[in-house]
């Protein structure tokens, strides 16, 4: 999970420091994976290989919006929905960060590397097993 403290100024014209969360789950990672052809991180890769800037910054927007969530406040839960997501973009916040991970290619890497889960071996091994079994892609059949 990333935590990012923004400053900015709302439409009241009154300056707000405010901390706003961003995280992909294992699962959530596994989906976009699996369900962009060719897969996520390869058209990640061909995307920065060619330097297409409009989908690149495309892609920078859907991340930030599918990552943005708000903790319960008991720690439990990390909620989003399309609702939170829509009225964050709404946001000076979002302006910000948006501006900023789209001109800097280090801050960029640095907050999609901060929203990505943290790989745990076992459950690496466990899907290797589940693909290669299945004859997938990212097993080793393919």
């Amino acid at each position: 999970m990333l935590k990012r403290t923004i400053t900015y100024p709302d439409y009241n014209e009154m300056e707000r420091t405010e901390d706003f969360y961003f995280n992909i789950t294992q699962a959530e990672l596994i989906e976009m994976e699996y369900t962009t052809t060719g897969g996520f991180s390869a058209m990640i890769d061909k995307l920065i290989s060619a330097v297409d800037l409009p989908a690149i910054i495309k892609i920078m927007k859907e991340l930030i919006l599918k990552a943005y969530g708000e903790k319960s406040p008991d720690g439990r839960r990390f909620i989003k929905s399309p609702e939170l997501s829509e009225a964050f973009s709404q946001t000076e916040a979002y302006s910000q960060l948006f501006m900023e991970l789209a001109t800097n290619s280090q801050a960029a890497s640095d907050f999609i590397n901060g929203i990505l889960p943290t790989p745990n071996p076992q459950q690496q091994a466990k899907i290797k097993a589940v693909l290669e079994a299945k004859g997938l892609p990212g097993g080793s059949n393919t």
